[in-house]
């Protein structure tokens, strides 16, 4: 049985205790290989290498830099097949999405990031005469970087490639859960002669050497994505130590469909951002909302069309709905299709587990499911379900359905669907998300900010957010 290892130093070793965790394939609900269960000792190596080649990367020409980290984004591109297939077997999700989506998308973020480094330009301003004030960016120093299990490769490169471009060094964390495509990226580090100790791969239990990562007085920045739960308990170990913060939290997101919207792209798209990656994403809609004049027909056509996705093997090219990534996962989805229906509603379709057969008969799969009937402030309205599940919920005034979609301690994307231009501006400017996507989902130009309001998270990702993220400021005044 394959183990995986950590990335310290340039090399690929072992946990310092020796102890290592079961890794599941969640489609076929069986171990198939082993992760470190790496503690502080791991940790404390990690930050050691990176101390160590710090001064020297935060010093090298930017354009050397950049093209390291290009030289890795064209080693993803080669192994494409092999990553996906690996993210797949790790997550669960259809290797056809892994292909599409996952893979290309890191690929893009180590290029965006190495390119953007170059362009990066800072502030001056003339004071009259008298003087000229400038800031002056400079690498922050180790960065701790901790992904989450949903889109493995895809959000671990969004983290450390703007930390490693901005000439950090970095201690990473992937997810326990999801380690495999981590692993395979350092050894294209190691293909790609990236110097040792500048990005270092620790892989474990949050507890133990996420935990380590967050109260490690010598990493000053901490970039993190994962449940609101676990962001408030990061953010209460680093705050007193006045680290710098980038929480990605959890959403409950609204998707609004107002009556003259494009009817078909709109149901299309909504089946897509209710169940791409089996829901497994912060942000799907999960909570659609549907004009009342229009409900009636959108919800026949949405459960039509969710009958038609194909729950199956991930490795096969007809699946689009693949396994969910564990079975204390699975058992929390079934769980909160229960309390769904407690609280009152109606499942129009799926609502089950689906048994396989073949290699698969004892994977972690749960059918698309569709419930109406439930009121805005339930449960499976306010709470992260991360599953295959969407409520549907008509409406009849703009106020109201704002009301609906702001009502979540949630705020993280929303989803409008109109072809009214003025409704678009006038209904976005008042919801209170951090990304909005008006007839469209998940178009992302990397260019912009990327965050969430409220609970789902504090600090911005994407573009000069990020790489000013990775740096300090200081003003530089020069009398004239």
């Amino acid at each position: 049985m394959q183990k995986i290892l950590n990335y310290i130093n340039g090399e690929l070793v072992g946990p310092a205790s020796g102890k290592f965790l079961d890794n599941y394939n969640p489609a076929e609900g069986k171990v198939y290989s082993q992760v470190p269960d790496s503690d502080a000792a791991d940790v404390n190596s990690a930050v050691d290498a990176a101390q160590q080649a710090f001064e020297a990367w935060a010093a090298m020409p930017v354009e050397k830099r950049s093209a390291i980290l290009q030289k890795i984004a064209d080693l993803v591109d080669r192994d494409l097949d092999k990553l996906a297939l690996a993210e797949s077997v790790d997550q669960g999700k259809p290797v056809k999405l892994a292909k599409a989506v996952d893979i290309p998308r890191a690929s893009s973020n180590m290029r965006f990031f190495a390119t953007g480094a170059i362009h990066f330009a800072s502030e001056a301003h003339v004071t009259g005469t008298e003087a000229v004030n400038y800031t002056l960016r400079t690498p922050i120093g180790v960065a701790g970087c901790i992904s989450p299990w949903n889109l493995p490769l895809y959000l671990f490169t969004w983290k450390i490639a703007p930390a490693l471009a901005a000439g950090c060094t970095v201690v990473a964390k992937p997810s326990e859960l999801t380690p495999m495509t981590a692993f395979l990226f350092s050894q294209l580090c190691m293909e790609a002669g990236l110097p040792k100790g500048v990005l270092n791969i620790v892989h474990g239990l949050g507890p133990r050497a996420g935990q380590a990562i967050i109260e490690h007085p010598e990493i000053p920045a901490i970039s993190f994505t994962g449940g609101t739960v676990t962001g408030r308990k990061i953010a209460a170990t680093a705050a007193p130590m006045f680290k710098k913060l980038s929480l990605e939290l959890g959403g409950k997101n609204p998707n609004i469909v107002f009556a003259d919207c494009d009817f078909e792209q709109a149901v299309r798209t909504s089946v897509q951002s209710s169940f791409s990656n089996q829901g497994e994403i912060c942000l799907c809609g999960s909570r659609i909302f549907v004009e009342r004049s229009l409900y009636e027909r959108f919800v026949h056509e949405f459960v039509n069309m969710t009958k038609q996705l194909v729950v199956g093997d991930p490795q096969e090219e007809k699946t689009r709905i693949g396994a969910l990534v564990s079975e204390a996962h699975m058992n929390k989805v079934l769980s909160y299709i229960a309390l769904a229906q407690q609280e009152g509603g109606k499942v129009l379709t799926g609502g089950k587990r689906v048994i396989l057969q073949g290699r698969c008969a004892n994977g972690y799969f749960v059918e698309p499911t569709v419930i109406t009937g439930l009121n805005a402030t339930c449960s499976t309205n306010q709470e992260e379900i991360f599953g295959p599940v969407v409520t549907i919920m008509p409406f009849d005034t703009e106020d109201e359905v704002i009301g609906y979609a702001n009502g979540t301690p949630y705020g993280l994307s929303a989803t409008l669907w109109t072809e009214n231009l003025k409704c678009a501006h006038r209904v976005a400017a008042q919801l209170k998300s951090g990304i909005i996507w008006v007839n469209c989902w998940l178009f992302r130009d990397l260019r912009t900010p990327f965050g969430g309001m409220k609970q789902s998270g504090v600090g911005r990702e994407g573009g000069w957010e990020a790489l000013r993220f990775f740096t300090e400021a200081k003003n530089v005044c020069v009398k004239l």
